[in-house]
């Protein structure tokens, strides 16, 4: 892995594309559901953005409406899955790129997803995992301003954990992944669109201090290789 002193910030959606580009690409939590519609209102889907640059995709998701939804729009090569019972899954292929996009946090056992998604990797396979930081400076302002005792937490409803470096680190050395870069994220320029002006600000202070303070974490991993 590269020295994470290096405190890359990257914006999440660019990068995802630039190491999609021209791959066969899985994409995981596909759908964004209960958001599928707002978010191809706002063109904001990432699935769609994936399907203009990769040179073949498939997206597995849990929630059937959204897969529902997605192929009323077209869209090809959609699987219904648990994704922490992908031995079920009846698909049999390999991926240049896997993308975990904001999915880890939801899951209640992530090492069996982990483990899972192995049989669609190869030795030259990048296993893209994004999540929101535990650091996020501009959360933790957020919730010192208008956290009300715990019961107004900037956090979506269904996650279940944080991540940080050292925790994601942690869990992917676990799983006999080798993580080859580590990044973090900035608030995407899609979302500064929607978002209220001070919390910009606030962002753009935290990331300007340090990189480490940043919306989100992007680790970039293979299969552990033998020594």
């Amino acid at each position: 892995m590269e020295n994470t002193k290096k405190l890359k910030l990257v914006q999440r959606v660019e990068f995802l594309k630039n190491i999609a580009r021209d791959k066969k690409v899985l994409h995981l939590g596909c759908t964004n559901y209960p958001f599928t519609n707002e978010a191809m209102e706002r063109d904001m889907l990432l699935h769609f953005q994936l399907a203009e640059i990769a040179s073949e995709l498939y997206g597995f998701d849990y929630d059937q409406r959204g897969i529902d939804i997605l192929e009323s729009k077209g869209v090809k090569n959609l699987y219904r899955c648990d994704l922490e019972k992908l031995d079920e899954i009846g698909v049999d292929e390999t991926f240049d790129v896997i993308i975990a996009g904001e999915m880890i946090e939801h899951l209640n056992n992530p090492g069996l997803f982990i483990n899972g998604i192995k049989r669609f990797m190869n030795t030259d396979t990048n296993l893209v995992i994004t999540t929101i930081n535990a650091y996020c400076g501009m959360r933790f302002v957020h919730y010192f301003l208008r956290g009300y005792g715990g019961h107004n937490e900037p956090v979506h409803p269904d996650h279940v954990a944080y991540y940080s470096f050292s925790t994601l680190t942690l869990l992917l050395k676990r799983s006999k992944l080798e993580v080859k870069d580590f990044l973090f994220y900035d608030l995407g320029e899609d979302h500064k669109k929607h978002s209220k002006w001070y919390f910009d600000l606030i962002n753009y202070a935290s990331v300007k201090f340090t990189p480490q303070l940043a919306d989100g974490l992007i680790a970039v991993c293979g299969l552990e290789r033998d020594s």
